[in-house]
């Protein structure tokens, strides 16, 4: 089969590769569509559990065709998606119920075998009917079960306000969620005004554009509308010079959550005291386990709605073009890789 092959960070090409024998557990899902996201960026750098030789990509949909001998419930020419992630089961955190803690978590296109290919093997507990769902919709259910997973991980209450850096597809999707969880008052700062157009449309009550070389310029605004700051101030960038900034709007008591991607060697300055006085709470959202069903729930009952996110498409031979385009390029929200 072809697919993207990484013999090690930043050192890829499109290959004849072998196809992937399936187990008896398995169904073999030849793949329509893969997206790209900022994690794929992180791999190729080395970053963020990469486990070189690599084939890359863990948002893929597509259509089975074969399964295991084990296997029930599906069959050749089933459309589907499927949660890349795989548990261990038996290490302290599974032990524990604590999936996402695994010891040998093992991620399909993160440090194993994953979907920028014309085939990928998965595990058939771990794939899910697509049913009346398009294949671009399924392209977006591995990202919405982020999202949803970090709503879980948020906690929110009805009335909150919540302020929310960063208007990339999982940013966009979560915006969705926080307003359907209870916000009150929902305002997304990012730079893009294309994108905070579409965030605002999909249900953000404000919008506060973000000069990268005048921070303090958003910085009036909100202060100006939300004196006493905001009771969850969440990351979904991954920059570290946004991140900084967060506890400064957040109210006594409040949250404050890391979701976006930074990365590895990144370092931010806390002031302990403040933390202390101000009692807050500093969260993380790691991807996701055991989400996939509620994030196609959330998506057929248009609670999360993908229409206009895809905004680049290349081909599979195209690879290197997606991860430019995600990487420094502008204009996008989502970038997915049609592989048939």
């Amino acid at each position: 089969m072809k697919a993207v092959y990484y013999n090690k960070a930043m050192d890829f090409s499109v290959r004849e590769t072998a196809d992937p024998v399936v187990k008896d557990h398995q169904v073999l899902l030849k793949v329509h569509s893969c997206g790209v996201c900022r994690t794929d960026i992180h791999l190729h750098h080395g970053e963020f559990m990469a486990g070189f030789p690599l084939i890359p990509g863990h948002e893929f949909v597509g259509e089975i065709a074969a399964v295991g001998k084990d296997v029930t419930g599906f069959k050749p020419g089933d459309r589907v998606c499927a949660d890349n992630t795989e548990l261990c089961g038996h290490c302290y955190y599974c032990r524990r119920n604590q999936p996402l803690y695994c010891e040998n978590f093992y991620s399909l296109g993160v440090n194993g075998p994953g979907g920028f290919a014309e085939y990928v093997a998965v595990n058939h507990d771990k794939v899910f009917h697509l049913g009346d769902l398009s294949y671009d919709q399924g392209v977006l259910v591995e990202p919405t079960a982020c999202a949803v997973h970090g709503l879980d991980m948020m906690d929110v209450k009805p009335g909150d306000d919540i302020l929310l850096f960063g208007t990339g597809p999982t940013g966009i999707i979560l915006a969705q969620l926080l307003k359907h969880a209870g916000a009150a008052n929902l305002v997304v700062v990012a730079s893009d005004e294309r994108k905070l157009a579409v965030v605002k449309e999909l249900g953000a009550d404000e919008t506060v554009v973000m000069n990268r070389s005048d921070y303090a310029a958003h910085e009036s605004k909100l202060f100006e509308k939300f004196p006493k700051g905001f009771d969850m101030v969440i990351d979904a960038t991954g920059a570290k010079e946004v991140i900084q900034q967060m506890p400064k709007f957040a109210k006594m008591g409040a949250k404050i959550v890391i979701y976006g991607v930074a990365s590895v060697s990144d370092e931010i300055t806390i002031s302990p005291y403040e933390v202390f006085r101000k009692e807050l709470k500093i969260i993380g959202s790691f991807a996701q386990t055991h989400c996939f069903d509620r994030a196609i729930a959330f998506i057929r009952n248009g609670i999360v709605k993908t229409d206009g996110l895809i905004t680049h498409r290349f081909k599979l031979e195209d690879f290197g073009k997606a991860i430019e385009q995600v990487e420094t390029g502008r204009g996008h929200i989502k970038v997915v890789v049609d592989v048939q």
